[in-house]
């Protein structure tokens, strides 16, 4: 392997190789030896050999910078925006050539962005775009692989990185992979499950959870007299990582786009991977081993490029996919708060942050070699994951609370103001989620008269959001206050996924009015743009650092703590309710002298041992 390396990367590029490998062969053989039993490492690690030695010399390049410092994910400065490319300038190519829209970006302090599902979906109904047909192909509506790779030529001569989607548990039904195995062909025999009669499969159905029950109920589709599994639509079917075949295709795959120039892969649908019987076939212990084998191997090609975590699941099931393990395990650099998310809006709902409080207290610490991404609003519908013992600390039923919080977003609640829709009813539990733009689930409508409480709460949950420590995203138009589209109604591939409600086309003219104070997106834009500009200065915001919660005597208040190792203490203020509350400063006064760094309404006025925030206000608190 020295010979072969040096011959083909030089010495110096060779003896970094070699070191990398060095230090990541325990990420490597042991979960592979654990998950397959005999591990085919020279085969693996030539794979990531033949990478290396085909990765362009600006990507190396790249490497080089991000070795020296390994945790550029984690810095302050660091902010995503989240957007499909069609839906934001028309093209891949359009968003790299035409300057106006990587300015737009830039005058936002965007440093990553993620562009939704590109890679070559199949024809009609594909989920989105998560039904991929081929891996190494863009969606010809977006344009080309060359594309991509200049646009992220030229997101990094901007500072820029780029993340894409990459869906580990499934493809398309048409997908060559799947074709073959249809065929027949025994190189691809073991990538895909299916069984002769419905024997196992109601066997695994007892205990499996439908992601889709009322238009995709159950796991498995009926295909040519076998029952493949499909754990989303039937045209989706999940791949067979019980095979190590699969294993070495994905990291081929992942470091063939890895030299396309994307920096960061959100991996869809990970914690699916894994099948077991009498189990919900979620987070199972073979997916984290799965995904630290695949980080190392591909931090032997491409040592600059990270792993995002698309796992929405219960709290104590999300930590180990950033590695916390009661012994650590390097896997994903990053994670979806999707708690954070649930329960800012659960205390919008209720003016009430108790809960909120209470979840976030009972989470792991994470890895510092970790941090989440946190965000207000996503793609997706918003699904609560509330649980019984975090509601019933509070005094609350969990299944009464997620029924308000439908009732209350898709506007059937008295009194509430948010223009949302249920999504993926079950009529049989009466469960659902939650579909709209942030503007439209924050009561902002046509009407001026709407936006005065409306942006406040907007700016709120994203003050939160911004100084939870991570990297914070925001979804392409809430920089705008974008309301819900209701056009996909007229598509007929859309229109039966009100998802698209809040998927909406960007709206160029409106951002042209960013700059006026007397319009909506003058008011937003302006509110993110300076908590983007404060944050980037703030050390104790980068990621790395200890996040606490902070106990106050106001239950409409949710406060906490933030700290770096090289900064002094941040404390943060949120008051969710509508009215002006007061907390008692000597819960945040003992941190040190604290001043104000970023609020909604000038400095933090303390009073008589009291410290007040406005309706819907926020505050910012920095030890110098």
């Amino acid at each position: 392997m020295t010979a072969d390396a040096t011959e083909r990367l030089g010495r110096s590029e060779a003896l970094a190789f070699l070191a990398r490998f060095e230090t990541q062969l325990l990420d490597i053989y042991e979960p592979l030896e654990v998950v397959y039993g005999t591990v085919p490492l020279n085969d693996l690690v030539r794979t990531a050999l033949d990478a290396i030695a085909e990765r362009p010399p600006e990507l190396r390049e790249l490497d080089r910078r991000r070795e020296i410092d390994p945790r550029w994910y984690q810095r302050a400065r660091q902010v995503g925006y989240v957007c499909y490319a069609d839906r934001f300038a028309g093209s891949l190519r359009a968003v790299a050539e035409n300057p106006d829209h990587l300015d737009y970006l830039d005058e936002l302090g965007v440093t990553y962005l993620h562009l939704m599902p590109l890679l070559q979906p199949r024809a009609g109904e594909n989920d989105g775009g998560y039904a991929v047909a081929d891996y190494r192909a863009i969606d010809p509506r977006l344009g080309t692989m060359d594309d991509l790779s200049a646009l992220a030529g030229r997101l990094h001569e901007r500072n820029m990185s780029l993340c894409v989607d990459l869906v580990l548990n499934h493809t398309a039904q048409e997908h060559p992979w799947a074709e073959a195995w249809r065929a027949g062909d025994p190189a691809y025999g073991d990538f895909y499950m299916s069984f002769p009669d419905r024997e196992m499969p109601d066997a695994y159905e007892r205990t499996i959870v439908p992601v889709f029950p009322d238009r995709a109920p159950g796991s498995f589709t009926l295909f040519d007299g076998k029952w493949v599994w499909t754990t989303f639509w039937s045209y989706q079917w999940d791949l067979n990582w019980a095979s190590p075949n699969v294993f070495r295709a994905m990291l081929e795959t992942i470091l063939w786009l890895a030299n396309r120039g994307v920096d960061v892969f959100r991996l869809d649908a990970v914690p699916f991977l894994w099948k077991r019987l009498g189990t919900t076939c979620l987070n199972q212990p073979e997916v984290h081993r799965i995904v630290q084998a695949l980080r190392a191997l591909t931090r032997l090609a491409a040592p600059g490029v990270i792993f995002k975590a698309e796992a929405i699941v219960a709290p104590d099931d999300l930590v180990p996919y950033l590695g916390g393990h009661d012994r650590y395990r390097p896997e994903c650099e990053l994670a979806y708060h999707n708690q954070l998310m649930v329960m800012l809006w659960s205390s919008l709902a209720t003016k009430d942050a108790r809960l909120m409080t209470q979840s976030l207290a009972r989470m792991k610490p994470i890895p510092a070699e970790a941090t989440w991404v946190s965000y207000v609003r996503g793609h997706d519908d918003i699904g609560w994951a509330i649980s019984a013992e975090d509601a019933s600390a509070v005094g609350w039923d969990w299944w009464n609370h997620r029924n308000f919080l439908n009732a209350f977003f898709s506007g059937t609640f008295p009194s509430s103001y948010a223009r949302g829709a249920l999504f993926q009813e079950n009529p049989d539990t009466g469960d659902a989620r939650i579909s709209g733009s942030a503007a439209s689930l924050c009561g902002i409508t046509e009407d001026p008269a709407s936006w005065p409480l409306g942006v406040r709460r907007l700016l709120l949950l994203h003050a939160v959001a911004f100084a939870y420590g991570g990297i914070p995203l925001i979804y392409m138009g809430d920089e705008l206050g974008l309301r819900n589209d209701d056009s996909y109604r007229h598509d007929e591939a859309l229109r039966d996924d009100n998802r698209w409600m809040h998927r909406p086309h960007m709206d160029w003219a409106a951002a042209a009015r960013r700059h006026d104070p007397a319009t909506l997106e003058g008011q937003v834009f302006t509110g993110l743009r300076e908590l983007v500009a404060a944050r980037k200065d703030l050390l104790a915001l980068r990621g790395g650092g200890e996040t606490g919660i902070v106990v106050v005597d106001n239950g409409h208040v949710f406060a906490w703590r933030r700290r770096h190792p090289r900064s002094g203490t941040f404390v943060g203020l949120a008051n969710f309710s509508e009215q002006p509350q007061t907390v008692e400063a000597a819960a945040i006064g003992h941190y040190g002298w604290l001043e104000t760094a970023l609020s909604s309404d000038g400095p933090l006025v303390v009073r008589e041992g009291r410290a007040f925030l406005p309706g819907l206000g926020f505050a910012w608190l920095i030890e110098r």
